[in-house]
């Protein structure tokens, strides 16, 4: 079980260091690599369990990816694997950032580098387009009239009217409570069972 235990605590760090390190474009880049690795590849989480810790890790303050490795960390293993998962997010932007503050003249002034970052941005752009698209998906396939609702507000509200983002996510968490409170006696969503029962995801991972 210890042994176990301490084998997902590094697979968990070693992960998030690794989509860490490769990931260029912001937060939501490192949330697609997330749901492929934790989701798909090892099967730890569900996708409306991860689809949930976006939405929460975005509504969150501060950066979405150290929010984002807080939840799955917690969720995976507690508050052990809370600090795995924080400790291999920060280190590879903190070690590359160490380097690049040393030789940032170089680095601004190099018209290579800003070809590189260029071709980057690109890349990243599409890599934004298929977490939506994945995401977007989910919503659509449970046929929630007003899930979808909110989700073609939201985008027309963000996109045409460029209401600000903050004012979006608090009014579809109101809406979320609102729903909530009017079936009180259906099943609780995973965002809410973040500490669920050991037995639960503990096998699955030592399965794994």
């Amino acid at each position: 079980m210890k042994q176990g235990k301490t084998q997902t605590l590094f697979t968990l760090f070693l992960s998030m260091f690794y989509i860490s390190a490769f990931t260029f474009g912001g937060g939501f880049v490192i949330v697609t690599f997330m749901k492929r690795k934790f989701v798909d590849e090892l099967h730890w989480l569900d996708e409306q369990e991860m689809l949930d810790m976006t939405a929460l890790a975005q509504s969150a303050p501060g950066a979405i990816a150290v929010n984002a490795s807080i939840l799955v960390g917690w969720k995976v293993a507690g508050m052990p694997g809370m600090l795995c998962a924080v400790l291999g997010t920060i280190l590879p932007p903190m070690l590359i950032l160490s380097l690049v503050s040393v030789f940032y003249r170089l680095f601004a002034e190099n018209r290579y580098i800003a070809l590189v970052l260029k071709g980057m941005q690109s890349g990243v752009a599409a890599i934004i387009l298929d977490v939506s698209i994945s995401m977007g998906n989910s919503v659509l396939q449970k046929k929630n009239t007003v899930h979808l609702f909110i989700m073609a507000a939201a985008f027309a509200a963000t996109f045409f009217f460029r209401i600000n983002v903050i004012v979006i996510i608090l009014c579809a968490a109101l809406i979320g409570i609102f729903m909530a409170l009017l079936d009180k006696s259906g099943p609780v969503p995973p965002l809410l069972r973040l500490k669920k029962d050991p037995n639960d995801r503990e096998d699955r991972h030592e399965s794994d």
